[in-house]
């Protein structure tokens, strides 16, 4: 298992490295000159060349990516062109908004999912009418599907909020920056149930593709278990077929829903970003947005680098949870 544990984090940091490798290398190529990015196109030529200077621009180009590489990894991602401001500062206003989004999103997907497994794998009443419903919102374009959402549930309905976190003035601050949480924490009920309501609709959009991802998995590996030895067994004791389901059955069949749900994390981060557009969710969606027209290359560079820092943690993860769970795949490796 230690040998397991080894590897994958190996390969999680030769990936990580190799990535931000990329990002340097279409950094150096790029035509806009960062020194006069930071400084204006009127900046003086001993401005500019103090500048690349300071900034180790003169340097051999693999003492600069050492740098770049070693900076990135203790959190200096450098300096937005547009904001003025370090871009680990930028992120970490901007990233609340989205993880709370994304876990919310998250939360939904596997439970929407776990429905859809059992509830098709155990043939219940009307899990017909939600695999229909399911398979067609998995089918349109999030974006899509995010302004149906509006014109039905906020347009016509008036059920839910078209846009923001929030709707009050005074919401709190810290320390998490994670509404839900931080309402908890200062114990402000009213905000909790808020942010609630504005995060039901988008966080519904971002769901349904990964839920009928992982639905699909999960319900394959159940239906291929069911019948196994140790469930006719449980079934000759007695045990109810929803009992045989969550108790015998489920583990066995988690692996492969597991290793679905860490590639369908990774795409629900590039979907946040869409939907944040649709309903001015001011995440790092907005940032990403706001940076692209002005070529802010350390503001892209730096939410590039994060969410694949992000995606590679969690694929890393479940990897692990994998093996805890079947201790098989340590012993053959995966």
């Amino acid at each position: 298992m230690k040998t397991f544990v080894a590897a994958r984090l190996g390969a999680m940091i030769a990936i990580l490295v190799a990535l931000t490798g990329v990002m340097f290398i279409l950094q150096h190529i790029s035509p806009l000159d960062p020194v006069k990015a930071q400084l204006g196109a009127q900046a003086s030529a001993d401005a500019v060349a103090a500048r690349r200077e300071a900034l180790g621009l003169n340097e051999p180009v693999l003492v600069q990516f050492w740098h770049y590489l070693t900076g990135a990894a203790s959190g200096d991602l450098g300096t937005s062109y547009r904001t003025r401001h370090p871009v680990l500062s930028d992120l970490g206003d901007f990233l609340p908004a989205t993880l709370e989004l994304a876990m919310f999103g998250l939360v939904i997907a596997i439970l929407l999912a776990v429905l859809l497994a059992f509830s098709t794998t155990l043939r219940w009443r009307g899990a017909s009418l939600l695999r229909a419903v399911l398979f067609t919102g998995s089918s349109a374009p999030m974006f899509l599907l995010g302004i149906l959402g509006l014109i039905v549930f906020y347009q016509s309905f008036g059920w839910l909020p078209a846009n923001g976190r929030t709707g009050l003035p005074n919401p709190p601050d810290g320390p998490t920056g994670l509404l839900t949480v931080d309402g908890l924490l200062h114990a402000r009920f009213d905000v909790v149930a808020d942010a609630l309501h504005h995060l039901i609709l988008p966080a519904l959009v971002i769901a349904i593709g990964p839920a009928v991802a992982i639905g699909r998995v999960l319900r394959s590996s159940l239906l291929g278990d069911i019948d196994s030895d140790y469930a006719r067994t449980a079934r000759a004791k007695g045990l109810s077929e929803g009992a045989i389901m969550a108790r015998h059955v489920l583990r066995n069949s988690v692996g492969a829903a597991l290793s679905m749900t860490g590639l369908q994390v990774g795409l629900m981060f590039s979907g946040v970003l869409v939907v944040e557009q649709v309903f001015g969710w001011p995440g790092i969606g907005q940032y990403i947005a706001q940076s692209i027209p002005v070529a802010d290359f350390p503001a892209i560079a730096g939410v590039t680098i994060m969410l694949g820092a992000i995606y590679v943690f969690i694929n890393t993860a479940v990897d692990l949870l994998q093996a805890a769970a079947d201790p098989r795949i340590a012993i053959t490796g995966g």
